[in-house]
């Protein structure tokens, strides 16, 4: 009914920037609100980026002023934009939304993108 996939990520040098595009869709319209986890090595997963609950886009402190949101409901992506990346960004990234079609509500998990940063 409802599926998230994700793409980009990859390979980066400190400093560097990586992409990560989250798609989510769906048999009919829907409402997205979509965020960003990360699992980093030896680390409980962690949020990084997504909505708030008045609907504004939030960052982690972490990546706040490096990573950035550009999200568009009508095509149900979120892409995050992923600059001066750091040794510590290394991690797998999930897409994750919770997904409002018409009564009916989803929470979806993307299968996760690697992001790695190196020297």
């Amino acid at each position: 009914q409802v599926d998230m996939v994700e793409s980009g990520g990859g390979s980066a040098q400190v400093g560097g920037s990586l992409t990560l595009s989250c798609t989510a869709s769906s048999r009919t319209r829907c409402a997205w609100y979509m965020n960003v986890y990360r699992q980093i090595p030896g680390k409980e997963r962690e949020f990084v980026a997504g909505r708030s609950s008045d609907d504004l886009l939030t960052y982690a402190d972490s990546v706040k002023g490096r990573f950035t949101i550009v999200q568009d409901n009508v095509l149900n992506t979120l892409v995050l934009r992923m600059n001066d990346l750091k040794l510590e960004d290394t991690g797998r990234y999930y897409c994750q939304t919770t997904a409002y079609c018409g009564p009916r509500e989803y929470n979806v998990w993307g299968q996760g993108t690697q992001v790695t940063v190196s020297p």
